[in-house]
């Protein structure tokens, strides 16, 4: 009975094998014929124009945003440059290695006449007091009060002058358990 099961099996695959035979000659008679009727349409590339050479005649200029383009002596015709400069022969202080921004302000202590601002970087508390150097611009304390130290601070320009500027540190509330 298996025998005549798996006899009965084979012939109706080799049936429709046969059946498929027929329909792939359909097909490729259909292909032939389409190839043959086929035409390609593709249009011929456009003449390329050569791009015209253009020489650069700036090259021996100076560059438009160069620090060189302008002179010591035209800066100081122009009436540029007011003369003040930072002393870079004097040692420098411990706050000078960091910004005013990482600086914070914790307490004053007041007694007569002189008073010393309490300022800490990380975990190191530091005393200042006017004439002490801070933060990174040449910072120099110009006054302490219970609240707040001022400072003048010496900026360069691209021009290479210094420039000065007031900053200040407020004093910053305790948070937690400091």
């Amino acid at each position: 009975m298996k025998l005549t099961r798996s006899v009965i099996v084979i012939a109706l695959g080799a049936a429709m094998l046969s059946g498929c035979a027929s329909e792939e000659e359909n097909i490729q008679a259909w292909m032939t014929e389409q190839a043959r009727t086929m035409r390609g349409g593709v249009k011929p590339l456009p003449e390329i124009r050569p791009f015209p050479v253009v020489e650069y005649e700036a090259g021996h200029l100076q560059p438009p945003f160069s620090a060189d383009r302008l002179m010591p002596e035209q800066r100081a015709a122009a009436g540029g440059g007011s003369g003040i400069q930072p002393d870079l022969d004097r040692r420098r202080e411990p706050l000078e290695a960091f910004p005013l921004e990482s600086l914070t302000m914790v307490g004053a202590l007041i007694q007569g006449d002189q008073a010393h601002a309490l300022i800490r970087i990380g975990d190191t508390i530091h005393q200042v007091r006017v004439g002490n150097y801070m933060g990174q611009n040449f910072g120099m304390v110009t006054a302490v009060t219970e609240t707040e130290v001022q400072l003048k601070e010496l900026v360069e320009d691209i021009n290479g002058d210094w420039s000065e500027r007031t900053s200040s540190l407020l004093l910053q509330e305790q948070q937690g358990g400091r």
